[in-house]
Formats: structure tokens, sequence, C-alpha cells
């Protein structure tokens, strides 16, 4: 009995790895989609006209009756970088916020609004992609909650553990697929994009990181997947031989 049990009990924790790898991919991935710290940077902005008595670095004031005419926004434009400030901004698959000046909180816009119109589709395919992704890890992780919840026969379990695995793997590569979409779609709007929101500098921010490595854990979780099938499956096949050895044994020395 002892021996039987050892497979069985391995099986269990390949299952439970497996599902835990999956679980996480699906958090990961839910956190990431909904995010919009894909991409996180700053821009240089020129410096608003002060109002009333404020007073700071964050505005420029003139002495002149005059000061808000057009040469005085000329000159703005034309004395350097000490009449820009650089404000934080972050933007992620659906909207792009950044910060305000002299104010507290931000101002949000939709990013798919300010994605180029000859990459508006990219973005649409990278957003159903992304969306079949969540759905496949969700199936996936249904399908191996089912097979370590649900005691059914080794057979049985073999069919689930299969189609677990195919669509565990479906999913990562639909993942790799809108990550990348998503990475070159945002490249595309910081050279093409709006005047008004064109970052000065920009990096992937932590959603970046998470969704990757979600596609990480997914693929993981694959080929634990796999890596139990093929394995129960040689078990089987061990054991038929040990079978068909015993049978052919008996058969030519019959126990009289």
């Amino acid at each position: 009995r002892m021996p039987a049990s050892i497979p069985e009990a391995d099986r269990r924790h390949r299952a439970s790895a497996a599902f835990s790898l999956s679980f996480l991919s699906l958090v990961f991935s839910i956190t990431a989609f909904t995010s919009s710290h894909w991409c996180e940077g700053t821009r240089k902005v020129a410096k608003p006209f002060c109002k009333g008595d404020s007073k700071g670095d964050l505005c420029i004031r003139f002495n002149s009756p005059e000061g808000n005419n057009s040469q005085a926004v000329q000159y703005i434009w034309e004395t350097g970088d000490d009449k820009f400030v650089e404000r934080n901004f972050h933007a992620g698959i659906w909207y792009s916020c950044e910060e305000l000046i002299n104010e507290e909180g931000e101002k949000c816009r939709s990013f798919i609004s300010l994605t180029p119109a000859s990459d508006r589709g990219v973005l649409w395919l990278s957003i159903v992609t992304e969306l079949l992704y969540v759905v496949l890890l969700l199936i996936g992780n249904i399908l191996m909650s089912v097979e370590i919840f649900y005691y059914s026969s080794v057979i049985d379990g073999l069919k689930i553990n299969a189609f677990s695995a195919v669509v565990t793997v479906l999913a990562g590569l639909l993942g790799m697929v809108a990550h990348m979409m998503y990475t070159t779609v945002f490249q595309m709007t910081v050279n093409l994009g709006p005047e008004d929101w064109r970052p000065h500098t920009w990096d992937y921010g932590w959603s970046y990181g998470l969704a990757w490595t979600s596609f990480a854990c997914c693929m993981a979780a694959a080929v634990t997947t796999i890596n139990k099938y093929t394995k129960t499956i040689l078990e089987f096949k061990h054991k038929r031989k040990k079978l068909e050895r015993s049978f052919r044994i008996q058969y030519n020395f019959p126990d009289h």
C-alpha cells in the first residue's frame, strides 16, 4: 500500500503547485489590467502665470500690467529650463494621469484617446487579447480546482489535467502577445501622440512588471501541469508493462 500512495501524494502536490501558480497569475493579471502604472515618467510643462498673491517656483509673476500679452508668453518659451516645471505622470491600458501644478490631485484622461489613430486598432486588439488572457486563466483555475477537490478516477483526472494544460499554455501565449502589443502602442504614442501629453522621460512601472510576472507564473503552471500529465502517463505505462510481464510469467509457469 505504501508504494501506491506515494505517486498519488506526489500528484496531489503537483496539482496544488500548478493551481497556486495559476491563481497567482490570475490575481496579478487582473491587478495589472485594471491599474494605470504600466509606464511612469515626467512631463516638462511651461510654468503658468501666478494668479493673485500666489508665489513660488511653480508659477511666473510679471510686474507689468501687460504681463499676459503675447510677448510675455514668447518670453516664457525662450528663457530656458528655469521657466519649465516637471510633473509626474503614469499611464496604463485604460487611462493616463498626471499631477496638477499648484494643486493636489491628478488629472486623468483616456489613453485610447491619446493613441494615434493608426495604432488605435492595435490597442483595441491588445485589450481584447488581455481579456481573453484573463478569461482563459480563470477557466484554467476552475479546471485545476476541480481536479484537486473533486475525487474522480485517475482517467477523469488525466482528461481534466490535459485540458487545463492546453488552456494554460494558450493563455500564456495570449498574455505574451498582449503585453508586447501594448508596449509597441505606448512607444508609438510617445513619438506620435498629442504634444500636450508626450513625456520628457519615462520608464516601465510596477504594473508592467506585474503583468510579465503573471505571464511567468502562467507558464510555470503550464509546465507543472504538463509535467504531472506526462509523469502519470509514464507511471501507467510502467504498471502496464509490469502487469504484462506478470501475466506472461503466469502463462509460462502455471501454478499447480
